[in-house]
């Protein structure tokens, strides 16, 4: 088994907010649903946190995750994302910051920060080696990938992809608008001035989900090629003129079965890390404080 990148969630130490932010970067769809977050880049961004630790000299086997902790990683990530975490993305951040905290006191009792100069990053880097040298693969042969293969087809699928022309209006762009500037260009009026034209070729539906919304992709599949239209979108509406589809194909796992073992290594090492250190944390007692100063287990 090749080893695992570890670097991604590694702490960098008493860099400046403004600066995590800039780095941190935007996360995958389903990223809630990933084992062991630390693994994720975010880990990494979000959780340099070395001043916020709460070092318990006279009981090491409490972790208090500070207010300011959640403070914080809730501003970074508002930064990286664009928009606030909710009460699952929240829980899911509390859980990062946790697991690498687990890391960090095991490592100092394994003794592994000696001649490191305690340096926290390196601390959870070393403790988390220990851990993964304990990760014990079961056997892959061609029923379990399959049964991998199936469960995760919207990763290999090739999905379908559009191609779509929009006359991006600067200035005002409510429906009204939009829809007079539609009729302009569909009876061959030249385009506005204020237009600026952008071509999108084989955008993937989950993108167009991503960037414009539900309602906007589904529009967009049932629309008549070439003509130009008003669309609603959640930013607001837009004109755009719907292009070429190119059909959905299934993936072949014969094709793809280095890919599929490659990656079926890394997800079930992960799952196995991930039972590792939580099973670490339950020898600890966990507290969290509230915003009043108190704290709640």
């Amino acid at each position: 088994m090749s080893s695992p990148d570890l670097t991604a969630f590694v702490p960098h130490g008493q860099r400046a907010r403004s600066s995590l932010a800039a780095r941190a970067p935007r996360l995958p769809t389903g990223w809630l649903r990933e084992p062991l977050l630390h693994f994720v880049a975010l880990g990494g961004a979000l959780f340099a946190l070395d001043r916020l630790v709460v070092a318990r000299a006279d009981d090491p086997h409490t972790i208090v995750v500070g207010a300011q902790v959640e403070r914080e990683a809730i501003e970074t990530f508002t930064a990286a994302r664009g928009h606030a975490p909710d009460d699952q993305e929240k829980a899911a951040l509390r859980r990062v910051w946790l697991d690498n905290e687990v890391l960090y006191r095991e490592g100092l009792a394994l003794g592994v920060d000696k001649g490191d100069s305690a340096i926290r990053e390196r601390v959870i880097f070393k403790a988390l080696s220990v851990v993964d040298s304990g990760v014990k693969l079961p056997p892959a042969d061609d029923a379990v990938l399959r049964r991998w293969f199936d469960s995760h087809r919207d990763r290999y699928d090739e999905p379908t992809r559009y191609d779509f022309e929009e006359a991006a209006l600067s200035g005002n762009s409510d429906e009204p608008t939009v829809r007079a500037f539609v009729d302009a260009l569909n009876s061959g009026t030249p385009g506005d001035a204020r237009a600026g034209l952008r071509v999108f070729k084989g955008r993937p539906e989950a993108n167009l989900i991503q960037s414009y919304g539900a309602t906007f992709a589904r529009e967009l599949a049932a629309a008549r090629p070439g003509q130009w239209r008003a669309f609603a979108t959640r930013d607001g509406w837009r004109a755009m003129r719907p292009g070429g589809i190119a059909g959905a194909k299934p993936a072949s796992f014969e094709a793809l079965r280095g890919v599929i073992l490659h990656d079926w290594t890394d997800a079930t090492a992960a799952e196995q890390r991930t039972a590792a250190v939580r099973a670490l944390a339950r020898k600890y007692k966990i507290k969290h404080e509230l915003p009043t100063g108190e704290s709640v287990e």
